[in-house]
């Protein structure tokens, strides 16, 4: 078992868990006085420890010496517009899954979703709880981490490999030995001429011969570079 706690409570001793992971350990897992599980603070750290107690409030845990988790390269970032309904949600937790590492998503001119300040950021919110969940559900001892960005041109990174997800381009996507890479891919209505110019200096690559969903396209080309590198 695998529960995330804050960088700060992970470190020796005895520890307290409440709340959400309290509620998972207790009665979603149903763990016992014993049981032994893993810590992760989401951040590079981990650290063993075994259940000392349970309440009806609290789960009392004994904690080892923490160590770090080494990253496995390359650095994935997905760049996605905001897609509609849940198949946002699902795009999110998949990309988790995937192996992305930050995930930025863009105010892309034809997508469907316009969100203004106070809803995008209200919206990031539930959407870093969702990758916390995913990161948790697959495993993973780092949490990736999502953020908004007000255009394009702010989301794109100034280094590392770029490459743009484009169903018209007869380009095949290699990581190669690139420590960074980041994936640029568009709406359902595709890119505009002035986004496609911004995007002039990225390499622009296909995954095949059909046209693949907003929320599709990015889990696929991060499955495929986690493949090619087997990180």
């Amino acid at each position: 078992m695998r529960i995330f706690v804050p960088p700060a409570q992970l470190a020796a001793g005895t520890l307290s868990i409440t709340g959400d992971e309290h509620h998972y350990l207790s009665r979603v897992r149903r763990a016992r006085t014993g049981d032994r599980l893993e810590l992760v603070d989401g951040a590079g750290r981990r650290a063993a420890a075994t259940i000392a107690s349970i309440s009806d409030s609290a789960t009392t845990l004994t904690v080892s010496d923490p160590e770090a988790i080494a990253s496995a390269p390359p650095f994935i970032r997905a760049l996605i517009p905001w897609i509609k309904g849940d198949r946002m949600d699902v795009c999110i937790e998949k990309l988790v899954e995937a192996g992305c590492d930050e995930i930025v998503v863009w105010p892309a001119a034809r997508a469907v979703v316009v969100l203004d300040s106070e809803r995008r950021a209200g919206r990031i919110v539930k959407l870093a709880s969702a990758v916390q969940a995913a990161a948790r559900q697959c495993g993973r001892a780092q949490v990736p981490t999502v953020r908004a960005a007000d255009s394009l041109s702010s989301a794109l990174p100034a280094e590392g490999l770029r490459i743009v997800l484009d169903p018209t381009s007869d380009g095949v996507l290699e990581a190669g030995a690139a420590a960074e890479v980041t994936l640029i891919s568009g709406p359902e209505g595709g890119f505009t001429n002035a986004e496609l110019e911004q995007l002039a200096m990225c390499t622009s690559v296909g995954l095949g011969p059909r046209i693949l969903r907003a929320e599709t396209a990015p889990v696929i080309a991060t499955a495929i570079i986690r493949a090619q590198t087997r990180s």
